[in-house]
């Protein structure tokens, strides 16, 4: 828990309104905002007031019922994207459109349901499209249907439940110098030539590779750089061993889609709910549990990173 706690100190330094609104006009200046002095006095309250609720939610999921967790985690999450998308629309929310959550859940099946298997539907409108337009530049990704086991086996920190759990193997892991080997296991994982893989690569890392030999990959800076993968406890790049949908989607908005989901079961869905926390009668239990301590700690560290960019 010391990790989240450090983020919470950054966090203190924007409850000043005179520090916020000097930090959201450099914003605005930099978009080319044409009312950059005057929507910066506007917005520094809103902006302050997301980030100190995200933060209370946040602590007050640490401290409640795994059965909450879910519902305040979510609420903490997009207080805090809330805060994210001030600082580049300055006229946020401009709409009511952008109110919307931006994912929507299917109805569920009373009998046979299984979590893993759980979709969600990314809407054209709503705070997911806007934030992952704004930040990522991800408007492919609307009308996509995100099925929850893809988008967990994207995540590093789960790697160890997929592989105990489910038996299957789901990272593929650079060495302690950012190097990727390309080695006949790592070759034979995604059944391609190396040069069929290497192309692969290089078409989506988008340059900002290097091949310091023919069939090492060496990344300079330790962060997602899609399709490679950060773990935070390590500190270490991976590459997702597992090719789907979800494999160039920023584990931001993995989060975001997963949060909500859980939390809509846990509003919605109480009786399948109670009975998966209490029966527990398969793997849903144990890996939505590791999901919600992941999440716990690494979310609020990748939201507050957009901002500590910004400083």
């Amino acid at each position: 828990m010391e990790s989240i706690h450090r983020h919470w100190d950054f966090i203190h330094y924007f409850q000043s309104a005179e520090y916020s609104q000097k930090f959201l006009k450099n914003g605005y200046e930099q978009i080319g905002f044409a009312q950059a002095e005057t929507k910066s006095y506007e917005n520094c309250y809103p902006f302050m007031y997301y980030l100190e609720q995200g933060e209370l939610y946040y602590k007050q999921a640490l401290q409640s019922p795994l059965s909450l967790q879910p519902i305040l985690l979510f609420y903490g999450y997009i207080h805090f994207i809330k805060a994210i998308v001030l600082t580049k629309d300055p006229l946020y929310p401009e709409t009511t459109q952008v109110l919307a959550h931006g994912v929507t859940s299917r109805k569920r099946k009373k009998q046979q349901y299984h979590f893993l298997q759980d979709e969600v539907k990314v809407q054209k409108n709503g705070l997911f499209s806007h934030f992952s337009t704004l930040v990522f530049q991800a408007k492919h990704i609307i009308g996509e249907k995100l099925k929850m086991e893809d988008l967990l086996v994207q995540i590093p920190e789960l790697e160890e439940a997929f592989k105990v759990l489910l038996k299957r193997k789901t990272m593929l892991w650079f060495n302690p110098e950012n190097e990727l080997v390309l080695d006949e296991s790592v070759l034979n994982n995604f059944n391609m030539s190396k040069d069929l893989f290497k192309q692969y690569l290089n078409e989506k890392l988008s340059g900002k590779n290097q091949w310091t030999k023919e069939d090492t990959l060496h990344i300079p800076h330790i962060s997602e750089q899609l399709p490679v993968r950060w773990h935070l406890g390590s500190d270490r790049l991976c590459l997702p061993s597992i090719r789907n949908e979800a494999n160039m989607l920023p584990e931001l908005l993995i989060h975001y889609a997963v949060l909500y989901n859980l939390s809509m079961i846990a509003r919605y869905e109480t009786e399948w709910w109670v009975e998966l926390l209490k029966n527990r009668t398969n793997e849903d239990y144990p890996i939505i549990r590791s999901f919600l301590n992941v999440t716990t700690q690494k979310a609020p560290y990748l939201l507050l990173d957009i901002l500590k960019q910004k400083m």
